[in-house]
């Protein structure tokens, strides 16, 4: 059963609904809202109706629901969150700092799948029982995941991972001990010599983030070429294109993925191609690219520096029976400077853990550290 809040807010957004037209813009159904909400709040002091103890509020809400997304509208304004996921609709959860916090929010199944359908709008993408998974870029640059029954068990499964600003920026990590500043200037003589990165970690270590601010610090010279399935990462140089993979159609045609953006990408005149994440058998692709003169950059999961190269020597196999891993290994050993590493503290804090470079030796290739935080106690900080 609604409360009375929630029966306000209903009430002022079918007023706006009504009486909005279909070319009416954002400043228009803002305008309407406001001369609603205060209309509902004051119906409540006369007696009329449900009082509505905060009529500032009552607006806020009534906005997020016509222009925003509802009831989640107050998380995603919250530049302390980070991501955003719905198990079901009543158990909504946010993280913020790298901590997990179950959300005082219940929603109803309709709520949810209204939320969805308004965030896909600008998308092209689409969620149907044919196509019951969706990946999509919403117009603020944050990224939408979408699983819907039978592939879950009920409900739908929402992921939403902000695109946050003012983080693209290497000095800011530095500031918030992500980086030492020793370590960035080592990397920017690597990456100035034409060095290709390689960013790894787990999940939600914080990889995508650092791989943008390096790019955008330490590449501003650099035409640089990016793909992705999605994208996500944040670069701010002059000269960027960014490449998105694209889904087939209904007809099962018209579909778009990372090895055929590499390719279109190095006719593109790269001075650095970027692959947002890599997990097929696009790192073959890539991994050809940096050995005919076009320094790289990716992020792959992986629990350590060593464990990134072993994984780099395995994915390109994945692109057929007739690729050699002897290949594969020297083209990492050849085309591949630096791997940096990043781990997630206990309380949240993301930090990178290790720099290294491969080697190939008679023991075959392996992972040269140059750099490796030591936790100081009672702290978030390392040290060399």
């Amino acid at each position: 059963m609604m409360s009375g809040v929630e029966r306000a807010v209903e009430d002022v957004v079918r007023r706006v609904q009504r009486r909005i037209g279909a070319d009416a813009d954002r400043d228009e159904v803002a305008e309407l809202a406001r001369r609603e909400s205060a209309r509902r709040a004051e119906q409540g002091r006369a007696g009329r109706d449900t009082a509505v103890p905060d009529e500032r509020a009552l607006e806020r809400s009534a906005l997020a629901a016509l222009l925003g997304y509802g009831a989640l509208q107050p998380l995603l304004d919250d530049p302390a969150v980070e991501e955003i996921w719905i198990n079901s609709p009543r158990a909504v959860f946010a993280s913020a700092g790298g901590v997990t916090r179950r959300v005082p929010l219940e929603l109803t199944a309709q709520a949810v799948r209204e939320t969805v359908e308004r965030m896909l709008q600008t998308t092209g993408r689409r969620l149907d029982l044919s196509s019951p998974f969706v990946d999509a870029s919403l117009p603020d640059g944050s990224r939408l995941h979408v699983v819907i029954p039978d592939i879950t068990a009920g409900d739908w499964a929402v992921n939403i991972r902000k695109f946050l600003r003012g983080t693209g920026d290497i000095d800011a990590l530095v500031g918030r001990g992500m980086i030492p500043a020793d370590v960035v200037g080592y990397l920017r003589g690597r990456v100035a010599a034409g060095g290709s990165i390689v960013v790894s970690g787990s999940t939600h270590t914080g990889k995508t983030t650092l791989l943008g601010a390096m790019l955008t610090s330490l590449c501003a010279t650099e035409r640089i070429l990016t793909v992705e399935e999605t994208f996500e990462l944040s670069i701010r140089v002059p000269d960027r294109v960014g490449l998105q993979g694209r889904e087939a159609n209904l007809e099962g045609s018209g579909a778009v993925d990372l090895r055929r953006l590499i390719r279109e990408a190095l006719r593109m005149r790269p001075d650095r191609l970027v692959v947002g994440e890599v997990r097929g058998a696009e790192a073959l692709d890539l991994l050809i690219a940096v050995n005919t003169g076009v320094p790289g950059g990716c992020t792959v999961h992986a629990n350590s520096a060593g464990d990134a190269l072993r994984k780099l020597t395995l994915l390109p196999l994945l692109a057929g029976t007739t690729v050699d891993r002897g290949f594969v290994v020297e083209c990492i050993a050849a085309g591949i400077d630096t791997v940096v590493h990043l781990e997630r503290d206990r309380d949240g804090a993301r930090r990178v853990a290790e720099v290294a470079h491969p080697e190939l030796g008679d023991g075959g290739l392996t992972a040269r550290t140059v750099y490796r935080a030591e936790q100081v106690p009672g702290t978030r900080e390392g040290r060399p």
